[in-house]
């Protein structure tokens, strides 16, 4: 994306992500924050000298401009940006941009191809279009909690992590690019709306909603045709097995010493779906048989039966496998603010334009002066500082 300029007037995850996503691509990304506060995102989770690694790692490769843009030299500065750029990313509630004067209309005006991106979280119509939506409300909404559910007692459980946000961000990113493209083959700018419940629902329904996808099926099953992993516990600790295929299943009992799995009745998928309370006394008999084992024992075991498995493997410890330090799955790098970082590597590996992790992400304002330079508005910039247009 070398030459692509984007204008972040997001807050928090699921917008600033996309825009670390594209700085990595080579991306030039301003990100316009609020003096004082910033983005709120700078005071969440874990954090050093003000710096939250949560902001470092969705505002890397940015640089920060402060303005409020309520006021009316805070707009025209966000217009006079939008005039230089390729795309704008906002996650204000539907609304919000429109009366402030930063909508797609008003940038359009300032520049007619613009790819201008709105995120929401129900999207710009229906009943609950100006609902807050918080990462939570939207697991809750789009099916995340449900179907995470304690199979016991019901119970709903979210993913405790901001899922929803996240896939909204990627789902975002690549309509961002599919604009950019329709943009070069003729068909002009657009405004693009993605919603943080649209993406939740896209998401899940693709493994999660078999009964709701398959409206005439005779409702046996579960939805989520994974609903019943697990994982196994070993002497020394965690690991999962995937058995899908027919040889994955009698590998795992061959790995663990569990007979039975060539009982007719469990010999192929179709099979084991029809005889489901076989399979799964068969299944219970390995969960047993896996205790008995080390980590390093069981897995050997079942990658010499070419069994998917892998090691429940904390964050923390991730750094130090041998496979992640082989394929440079992390970057370390120092920072001026928070001292030492360590970021996983830019997901997609490209073979002729490489992705390289952007440089760490700014302090509040700290590019200010420099483009309000860039837009001509150098004489302004001490005025306006003293009225807390800038910061």
């Amino acid at each position: 994306m070398h030459g692509v300029r984007v204008l972040d007037l997001s807050i928090a995850l699921t917008g600033p992500y996309v825009g670390a996503l594209m700085a990595d691509q080579g991306a030039e990304v301003v990100k316009v924050e609020r003096p004082g506060i910033g983005d709120i995102a700078r005071w969440v989770g874990v954090s050093v000298n003000g710096m939250s690694a949560l902001f470092l790692a969705c505002n890397r490769g940015k640089r920060s401009i402060a303005v409020d843009v309520t006021t009316t030299e805070g707009r025209d500065i966000v217009r006079a940006l939008a005039r230089d750029c390729d795309v704008v990313v906002q996650n204000f509630r539907p609304g919000v941009v429109e009366r402030l004067g930063i909508g797609y209309d008003d940038l359009r005006a300032e520049r007619a191809d613009i790819v201008y991106a709105s995120l929401s979280g129900f999207g710009p119509e229906g009943p609950y279009a100006h609902k807050g939506a918080y990462d939570t409300v939207i697991q809750a909404y789009g099916g995340f909690a449900s179907s995470q559910a304690d199979p016991e007692t019901g119970e709903p459980v979210f993913l405790r992590q901001t899922a929803a946000d996240k896939v909204t961000a990627l789902y975002a990113a690549q309509a961002v690019a599919a604009a950019l493209f329709a943009r070069e083959r003729g068909a002009g700018g657009q405004h693009l709306h993605l919603s943080m419940l649209d993406a939740v629902v896209s998401f899940l329904w693709a493994d999660a909603a078999g009964n709701e996808v398959l409206l005439d099926n005779d409702g046996t099953q579960p939805s989520s045709f994974v609903q019943g992993f697990r994982p196994f516990r070993f002497v020394d600790g965690w690991g999962i097995a995937t058995p899908t295929s027919d040889a994955d299943f009698a590998g795992l009992c061959k790995a663990f010493g569990v007979d039975g799995y060539d009982d007719p009745r469990v010999a192929t998928i179709t099979e084991r779906a029809k005889h489901r309370e076989l399979s799964g006394q068969i299944m219970q008999r390995c969960y047993e048989a896996a205790e008995k084992l080390t980590t390093t024992e069981a897995m050997e075991r079942l990658e010499a039966e070419r069994v998917p498995c892998g090691v429940v493997t904390p964050p923390a410890q991730l750094p130090d496998d041998p496979h992640a330090r082989a394929i440079g799955l992390f970057v370390d790098a120092p920072h001026p603010v928070v001292g030492r970082t360590r970021l996983p590597r830019h997901p997609a590996q490209f073979g002729a334009t490489p992705a390289n992790l952007a440089a760490g992400a700014p302090a509040l304002g700290q590019h200010t002066d420099e483009i309000l330079t860039e837009l001509g508005f150098a004489a302004e910039i001490e005025q306006w500082r003293a009225r807390g247009v800038v910061a």
